[in-house]
Parts: structure tokens; C-alpha cells; sequence
């Protein structure tokens, strides 16, 4: 059974979100206060973490960057606001995915499991791709460049085997967000554009003309397969 860490200082809704995921089979822990998330975490260690921004002790924002800096523990977000600098900020300091309150709980739990699920490790004979300096393993994720780990997200792995096994080939961003978000592309929903981003700061990337992982405006994201000599 899937553990979950719920971090929200709002008792009813704390209350009806744990009841109502447990009742669909997952097991739920609650926290109120940001602070109170490290101890947590030194001693637990949940499947997932649903995280609301607004906290007493520790805002949700700093909590985040905090685990993201230790952890890959997939992060869902929850934000009052609909703006986009919650979102965009949310997922630059490492976030994997964000509802708005208040959320509808279908769509939480939909998210949750997309979250969990992608999660999971993949169980294949090994896979590997290489690029000049960059080793891409699909059965450890693992990347190296230089000989040098990477520390990504489960996610942002995912988009970049995504990528490079695409190598040289333009993916338009409707397709990537389909899948890498499970639904379809609204226009506005800056998910993948941040973790693209996130990717090319890891891996060196320039990110005013970046070289390595390019945006062809217009039409989508390029990786290019000869920019990875060091």
C-alpha cells in the first residue's frame, strides 16, 4: 500500500483529503507544519509527498527546495492561487506536478497514481545511450557526464530519455506533454518547459542559447546528439 505524506494546516480539508484517499487503498500520514517535514523524513519514508504552499513554520516553497536537494521523493504541490508564478516556482524548485484548491479529489487521487506509477522502477534488460560524455542508463537511471552522476527526478530522467532517444529529432511539445503529463497540452501549462529548463542548467546547458537541449520555436525540443564532447 502507497504511503502518503500530507503536509496541510487546514484541518477540514486535511481531514476529507486523508479520508478520501485512504478509502481508494492509500496509506496517509499528516503533518501541519513545514518544519515538521525533515524530522519526518529522517525517520519515514513515503511513496509521495502532497505539499500545500501556504504553511505555518516553513512555507511550502522552501520545504520543497529543501527535500528536492536530498530526496527524489515525487512532490505534488497544492496552491490556492491559479497564478502562474505558484506554479512555474513550484516546479523550478523541483516539484513534480501541482493542483489548484480546491482540488477536486478524483483528480488529485488521477494525479497522485500518474505520479506513483512513473515512480516505479523499470524492470528491462539494460538500456543505455551515450552522447559524447553523457551516459544515459535507462535500468539504474543513472546519468554521468564526464564520469561525473547527475542527480535528477524521477521525472526529469524520464524527459530526457524521452529526448535522447529521440535524438536529432524535433518533438513538438503537445506530444512530450501528453507523454510525460498523461494529458493533453492546454497552451498554458509551463510543466515541461520548467523541467526542460531544470534539465539544462544540470547538465551545463547555456540557458540564454542553449545548444545541447534546444527549443525550435514553433515546433518543439531538439536534442542534439554531437553536443555533449567536454
Amino acid at each position: 500500500m502507497p504511503k502518503i505524506l500530507l503536509v496541510e494546516d487546514d484541518l477540514g480539508l486535511q481531514q476529507l483529503t486523508k479520508d478520501y484517499l485512504e478509502h481508494n487503498g492509500l496509506e496517509v500520514e499528516v503533518l501541519e507544519r513545514g518544519d515538521e517535514v525533515f524530522n519526518y523524513l529522517e525517520n519515514n519514508t513515503p511513496d509521495l509527498m502532497i505539499l500545500d504552499v501556504m504553511l505555518p513554520g516553513k512555507d511550502g516553497f522552501s520545504v520543497c527546495r529543501q527535500v528536492r536537494d536530498k530526496s527524489t521523493l515525487p512532490i505534488l504541490m497544492l496552491t490556492a492561487k491559479g497564478e502562474d508564478f505558484d506554479q512555474v516556482l513550484g516546479l523550478e524548485l523541483g516539484a513534480d506536478d501541482y493542483v489548484i484548491k480546491p482540488a477536486e479529489p478524483r483528480v488529485l487521487l488521477a494525479r497522485i497514481n500518474a505520479l506513483l506509477r512513473r515512480g516505479q522502477p523499470i524492470v528491462k534488460s539494460s538500456e543505455e545511450l551515450q552522447f559524447g560524455d553523457l551516459v544515459i542508463d535507462k535500468t539504474s537511471r543513472i546519468v554521468k557526464l564526464s564520469d561525473s552522476e547527475i542527480v535528477l527526478t524521477s521525472h526529469e530522467f524520464e524527459l530526457l530519455w524521452l529526448l535522447a532517444s529521440n535524438a536529432g529529432e524535433v518533438l513538438s511539445r503537445e506530444h512530450v506533454h501528453q507523454h510525460m503529463i498523461g494529458r493533453q497540452y492546454d497552451g498554458l501549462d509551463r510543466t515541461v518547459d520548467v523541467r526542460v529548463s531544470r534539465i539544462r542548467k544540470k547538465l551545463g546547458d547555456n540557458s540564454d542559447k542553449p545548444y545541447r537541449i534546444k527549443t525550435v520555436w514553433g515546433q518543439g525540443y531538439l536534442f542534439v546528439s554531437d553536443a555533449w564532447d567536454l
